[in-house]
């Protein structure tokens, strides 16, 4: 079933949809489009299309927290809008996190008088709600989902919290909830033309069941608020407890389909077979990562418990609890990661971004110097050489850090850090995406990726890199930027995540405690060590610096 969405919703979307990105725009020889060959719409591009409509209530929302069609552009800058008609052969497609993200307002707003029509207040919601770049930069400005929420009840004249809602009259009525009309924009997977026909409504299901939702919710809660003392208190990650706090709300949200006193009339703990057994291995936690570990697998399981039983009556409540299991597997990997890269970069506090000199003894000379003065980091970087020299230098590196503290990372070229046994890889925003790099590298090799705003740094986070760089700072006399982010993205970042990050971007001495008193205690220089009369003094008095910041 498709969604039934007022009048501005559809002009919002439809506007949405004439936002895309430029290279497939530039690529355009004619004013006719065909949507199936186009990118989906996502949600910077709905954000846009909703700013399209200026008396619009989301448009006034996003209005009130500054948000304008130039600062969305500004953010998202590889976004065009064209001038043509409608794609042929219909609008296009939806992206999944546009799906998820209006799925997951509909679930916020599922016990509303039905058949609900989506307004564009409720696709502003959905994109607040969502895990994205576009959610967390709609929250860093101010835009709060639970707010936002209170705000739409107020505007529809009903009280916060649940309504009360007699679930079996609606089951038989054959009304259509809200999380029903989202069903069909769900990847094709979570609902199967063939599967049995579902259950009349919940009450017809045997006693059994509702003690397997009950168990199972319980599960899935616990499993997450551990996980999230865990990113609150050891990680002390606000990015990460954030996300984790948003997914157990949004599975309170999904198992408001479910009554509680129905759970709970069925909750049998005495008579509960099961409650007394237990294995060895579930009395014993190596730590506080083991813990954390454990309870993600404890709410990935009763995740899926949960969506295989809702099928019987709720299919589209089912695919609800499928988005939530898959966004707790893409959690469990940034959290893991976090941990992970905290452990193998916890002495690493001073990188020094190398060329490849003029030859390769003098290549060798520096690089024995900068080893030998304890610097942590190296990362090979050279825009000169062809691939031949840069692989030989890589290798000529490896050999001199061998047996040393100091790692090794090569910019931009996974292929290479893997042919010279690098310990990592750095690209940038340009370069090859995290996933692809790690299909190249193995799961091992270090990723770092260089960020230059909030919304990147959170992305590379949850993309699954190991360390990120931050700037550029300041300006630098070995590279050129168009702007400079300043010790305020520094500030921003140190706020929130956890993840190794190294400012990057004309730092040296006399600067490096303006770095440090933002919160980021890790460096990466070039022309402050490679220019210096003496680079190992240099090395020495930046590294002591940041790790005396540290302790």
């Amino acid at each position: 079933m498709t969604h039934q969405l007022t009048p501005g919703a559809e002009r919002a979307i439809a506007a949405a949809g004439k936002w895309l990105p430029r290279s497939q725009a530039s690529g355009l020889e004619s004013d006719t489009i065909c949507a199936p060959l186009l990118e989906p719409v996502g949600l910077p591009e709905l954000l846009l299309g909703l700013l399209d409509e200026p008396e619009c209530r989301a448009a006034k929302m996003l209005a009130a927290a500054r948000v304008a069609a130039e600062t969305v552009v500004a953010e998202w800058p590889e976004f065009v809008q064209m001038e043509t008609d409608e794609p042929s052969a219909g609008p296009r497609r939806w992206s999944p996190k546009l799906q998820e993200a209006i799925a997951a307002a509909a679930a916020r707003l599922a016990d509303y008088p039905q058949p609900l029509e989506l307004a564009t207040e409720h696709l502003l919601l959905g994109i607040v709600l969502s895990d994205s770049a576009a959610g967390h930069w709609l929250r860093d400005k101010g835009l709060d989902a639970e707010r936002l929420e209170m705000e739409i009840h107020r505007l529809y004249g009903i009280e916060s919290g649940p309504l009360e809602v007699d679930w079996a009259e609606i089951g038989n009525s054959g009304t259509t909830t809200a999380a029903e009309q989202v069903a069909d924009t769900l990847p094709p997977k979570t609902l199967s033309e063939n599967s049995p026909a579902p259950a009349a409504d919940l009450a017809s299901q045997p006693i059994g069941v509702l003690r397997i939702i009950d168990a199972a919710a319980n599960r899935a809660g616990e499993g997450l608020r551990a996980v999230e003392d865990y990113t609150r208190f050891v990680l002390d990650d606000r990015h990460l407890t954030a996300l984790a706090k948003q997914l157990r709300h949004d599975l309170a949200a999904a198992l408001a389909r479910v009554p509680a006193a129905d759970r709970h009339a069925a909750r049998d703990t005495t008579a509960d077979v099961g409650a007394g057994i237990q294995t060895a291995a579930e009395s014993r936690r190596a730590d506080a990562a083991d813990v954390a570990a454990a309870a993600f697998q404890r709410a990935q399981q009763a995740l899926r418990s949960l969506e295989e039983y809702v099928k019987l009556w709720d299919p589209a409540g089912a695919a609800l609890l499928e988005s939530l299991r898959y966004r707790a597997y893409t959690l469990e990997r940034a959290v893991s990661t976090t941990a992970g890269s905290l452990d193998r970069l916890a002495a690493a506090r001073l990188c020094v971004l190398l060329d490849g000199r003029d030859s390769p003894q003098q290549f060798g000379r520096l690089a024995e110097t900068l080893v030998a003065a304890g610097v942590d980091m190296l990362q090979l970087r050279d825009k000169r050489l062809d691939d031949r020299q840069l692989l030989a230098r890589a290798r000529q590196l490896r050999e001199i850090t061998r047996g040393s503290d100091a790692l090794l990372v090569v910019n931009d070229r996974p292929d290479l850090a893997l042919l010279a046994r690098a310990d990592g890889v750095h690209v940038g925003q340009d370069d090859l995406p995290v996933k692809a790099a790690r299909a190249v590298v193995g799961p091992r090799l270090l990723i770092g990726v260089s960020t230059h705003s909030l919304p990147q740094a959170r992305q590379a986070v949850m993309d699954g890199a190991n360390y990120i760089g931050v700037g550029p700072t300041f300006p630098s006399g070995t590279k050129t930027f168009e702007r400079f982010t300043g010790l305020e993205l520094l500030r921003g970042v140190a706020a929130e995540i956890r993840l190794p990050a190294f400012a990057i971007g004309g730092i040296g001495p006399e600067n490096l405690p303006e770095v440090l008193a933002c919160g980021i205690s890790r460096a990466a220089v070039s022309g402050a060590v490679l220019a210096a009369e003496d680079p190992a003094a240099a090395v020495r008095l930046m590294r002591n610096a940041a790790a005396n910041e540290r302790k």
